[in-house]
């Protein structure tokens, strides 16, 4: 007798637990100390059926970083829907893409020190490109959006472009999350009722657009 087909809504129902579960286990304790066992009793299913959907720990690891990635990315998509058209500057697009690391911080800590122990974990578990493949296609649709800035600054002049675009993509990029992760994760003290966090990420944000503007936008 042929198996039971399965329901692929009930399957995704199923997969969704396993990341929502792991994500909140990896962002409070961190992901070394965490196992599979701990994640499938915390799911309410059995390590067998977690297995079912993530072979491994690095799997079910990579598939979280994707998922919660993913969801920010669309997430600014749908803030700023007119990147890829003539409707703003390329100096307006930079400010909103650096905008967005201090929405990350405002509104996605937890998923700040998720990214903290998650490259701690990579790192030291040495995971194959393959199983990488997942995170690395998100890192790529970062990279392919700000390349959409890049050449409207070609066009339009606000953002400088004799500087190479994979040294202001990576500069942006480490300076900005590195700052906002050290605040989510605590390694800076922040006095009470001063707002010190917020002011030193908005003149960090404004230091990144002053070194970047463009002939036409800096008159």
């Amino acid at each position: 007798m042929a198996g039971r087909r399965k329901n692929p809504v009930q399957t995704e129902a199923t997969r969704m637990t396993f990341l929502e579960t792991a994500f909140e286990l990896f962002s409070s304790k961190s992901i070394e100390t965490v196992s599979m066992v701990e994640i499938a009793k915390e799911s309410g299913y059995g390590t067998i059926t977690l297995y079912r959907y993530f072979s491994t720990k690095p799997a079910l690891v990579v598939a979280v970083a994707a998922w919660k990635w993913g969801g920010f990315l669309n997430e600014n998509q749908k803030r700023n829907p007119s990147i890829a058209k003539d409707a703003t500057t390329a100096a307006e697009d930079f400010e909103f893409y650096l905008y967005s690391f201090l929405n990350l911080y405002e509104k996605h800590r937890a998923m700040l020190r998720f990214n903290q122990y998650f490259n701690i974990y990579v790192q030291s578990e040495h995971i194959s490109s393959e199983v990488m493949a997942p995170y690395q296609k998100i890192i790529e649709n970062i990279k392919e959006r700000f390349h959409i800035i890049y050449e409207k600054a070609k066009k339009d002049k606000t953002l400088r472009t004799d500087i190479p675009e994979e040294e202001i993509f990576s500069t942006t990029l480490h300076m900005m999350l590195a700052t906002v992760t050290r605040y989510a994760v605590g390694l800076v003290y922040i006095p009470e009722d001063d707002n010190f966090d917020q002011k030193e990420l908005l003149a960090l944000k404004e230091m990144l657009t002053d070194r970047y503007r463009g002939i036409v936008y800096g008159k």
